[in-house]
């Protein structure tokens, strides 16, 4: 042999690279799965014969946790089922958390948005019982009602907010840009629903 040694190319390394990352999960197949998740949510409580599906839906982030719902749900588009479904359990998640204020901002709203306010179909006056009240009477529409007119009362919903919020000098103005977009983007997936409906 000579003193040499002959260069040598390196062993491919594209398996032992794929190895490490084996319990990596594929981006496209977390998309996939989350979003048949919630279309046998969506689609199979709406056609579901036990009573107890609308229940068990309106109280899915409370025995799941709104965290475990974030993992799935929280990167999916706002025109799909999952991320459609993000947005109602977050918005049931704030209105819970802190109802007196919810309440503040959509009373401030309810002048501004007289249409939303009405869509919404929010109690007279909106205390924080009745804002809890709704916001799982629009969740049990997912299984008892039209999905599309749950979107749009949800969006009716955060477009008082919303409306209410810019009336607070202490609300920043991200805030409101937040609530609104939420409102839009929830108005957005109910016509998409409308017309898969009508389709």
């Amino acid at each position: 042999m000579s003193e040499h040694r002959r260069h040598h190319r390196p062993a491919p390394r594209e398996a032992a690279f794929f190895d490490e990352y084996v319990g990596a999960a594929d981006p496209a197949l977390l998309a996939e799965a989350a979003e048949r998740a919630a279309a046998l949510l969506v689609r199979g409580a709406h056609t579901s014969d036990d009573a107890g599906v609308a229940e068990r839906l309106v109280h899915l982030a409370d025995t799941e946790g709104i965290e475990a719902i974030a993992e799935v749900w929280s990167q999916a588009p706002a025109d799909t089922l999952a991320g459609c479904l993000w947005r109602l359990y977050l918005l049931r998640s704030w209105v819970y958390a802190d109802p007196a204020g919810v309440a503040r901002q959509f009373e401030a709203g309810r002048s501004r948005a007289e249409f939303a306010r009405v869509v919404a179909g929010v109690a007279d006056p909106p205390g924080p019982d009745e804002l809890r009240a709704i916001v799982d009477e629009v969740l049990r529409g997912i299984a008892e009602g039209e999905f599309a007119d749950v979107l749009l009362r949800a969006s009716a919903f955060a477009r008082v907010v919303a409306a209410g919020r810019a009336t607070l000098h202490e609300v920043p103005a991200t805030d409101i840009r937040r609530m609104l977009e939420l409102a839009e983007q929830l108005e957005a997936a109910g016509h998409l629903e409308l017309l898969h409906r009508l389709a």
